[in-house]
């Protein structure tokens, strides 16, 4: 009975293979699967998708450099020697820290000499306010003043003054009205000069300060024009300084690209290590053209810990909106090999070897997928994560025993 049982099975499965030839049993894989980049298990732990189509726009690739968020380039603003350079190249350094500073021997004579001057506009503005005061409430002094006894004063006090009033020669109101404000303008010229002997000495503090370059912020010397003992004049390079914890794609975009590209959009961009892919957001747009060459400069930042350098090449993907919207195939980054320079998939055709293909691929769609311009049809089933030995001559009914019997082609 039980022997009965069994052949009937057998039997059954049979008569179902016959009757459906295309069902791949032998790959394991499932007859179901469709949409975009859909998924189905398959035998022996291969994942299998179908290939799923998206409304791509079409994208225009430009090249960029690498910039630092932030860099300043500092200059000579006084002639002198290098008497100090704070690093090499790639030297980090917190802000507030002197990077180069200049011989300034000559300057602090002259400042020196500029605060006694300031101290002499001083004693000098101070004497002339007593003399102020003194005009005020003594009256002025004779010439005759140390003349005996006094007696020539207080004639003329008594006498002098009050005749020449009477007889219309003088007037001793206008005249004391007159040395008062005699008196006063040296105060005022006292203090003019005192002005002027600090504004002296502010003047060589402030190039005192230019002597010394300091960091304006945190920071690494990314490069360094002059070296310990060099004679610089003003305007001469002496070094670069750059945040470089915080990178940006630098790239000038066509004029008719621009109605696509927005402040704060994605767009994806390939760096030059590795052709690593990232997502790069739109930082600055320039307001105004290049007038030769009718590009706007555009800056999108990258996320932090981006494997670039300042400098360094990319390419980012910018929309053309001027070209219309298509249906194309798209596909798992993870599904592409590489033969050289040259992308590939490996197809899934029921009842036969896996056929690897060329493609030809388009832009990024998303971070994970991929569009393809040529070499594949929306519904075609592919492996979603080829393994290395799957290649042209694998047979999926036998594995790995017949791999090893029948040999792979190379490619």
């Amino acid at each position: 009975m039980r022997t009965l049982i069994t052949l009937m099975a057998l039997l059954l499965a049979l008569a179902v293979w016959i009757v459906r030839p295309d069902v791949p049993w032998a790959a394991g894989e499932s007859a179901s699967g469709s949409g975009t980049v859909g998924t189905a298990a398959s035998g022996g732990g291969h994942r299998i998708i179908t290939v799923g189509e998206a409304a791509i726009g079409a994208t225009t690739t430009l090249g960029g450099t690498v910039v630092p968020y932030r860099e300043v380039s500092f200059a000579a603003q006084m002639p002198g020697r290098v008497e100090y350079i704070a690093g090499v190249e790639g030297d980090w350094f917190k802000k507030g820290v002197v990077l180069v500073a200049l011989d300034e021997d000559d300057l602090l004579a002259k400042r020196r000499s500029a605060q006694a001057a300031l101290a002499t506009a001083t004693a000098n503005w101070r004497n002339a306010r007593v003399q102020y005061t003194r005009q005020v409430y003594s009256g002025s002094s004779m010439a005759s003043d140390n003349m005996g006894m006094d007696m020539p004063r207080m004639f003329d006090r008594v006498m002098t003054r009050p005749m020449s009033d009477m007889i219309g020669l003088d007037s001793p109101e206008l005249t004391r009205r007159a040395q008062i404000y005699a008196q006063g303008t040296q105060i005022d010229q006292a203090r003019y000069a005192l002005t002027q002997a600090q504004a002296a000495l502010q003047e060589l503090e402030a190039k005192l300060r230019d002597t010394r370059s300091i960091s304006p912020f945190a920071g690494v010397i990314v490069a360094k024009h002059i070296e310990l003992g060099d004679t610089v004049q003003p305007g001469m390079p002496l070094l670069s300084f750059a945040d470089t914890r915080h990178l940006q794609i630098k790239v000038d975009i066509p004029a008719r690209l621009m109605p696509g590209v927005k402040k704060g959009m994605l767009i994806p961009a390939k760096l030059d290590v590795g052709g690593v892919e990232a997502e790069t957001k739109v930082a600055q747009v320039f307001p105004m053209a290049d007038p030769q060459r009718h590009t706007v400069t555009v800056k999108l930042d990258l996320a932090k810990g981006s494997p670039a350098g300042p400098g360094m090449y990319a390419e980012v993907m910018i929309p053309d909106v001027t070209t219309p919207v298509r249906s194309l195939p798209v596909i798992p980054k993870s599904a592409v090999s590489w033969r050289g320079s040259l992308p590939a998939v490996l197809i899934v055709t029921p009842g036969k070897e896996p056929e690897l293909r060329m493609i030809r691929l388009g832009g990024f769609v998303e971070t994970d997928s991929v569009s393809v311009l040529s070499g594949l049809q929306v519904g075609e089933q592919i492996y979603a994560e080829p393994p290395a030995g799957m290649i042209g001559g694998w047979d999926t009914q036998q594995g790995k025993d017949k791999e090893e019997e029948k040999p792979s082609p190379s490619f």
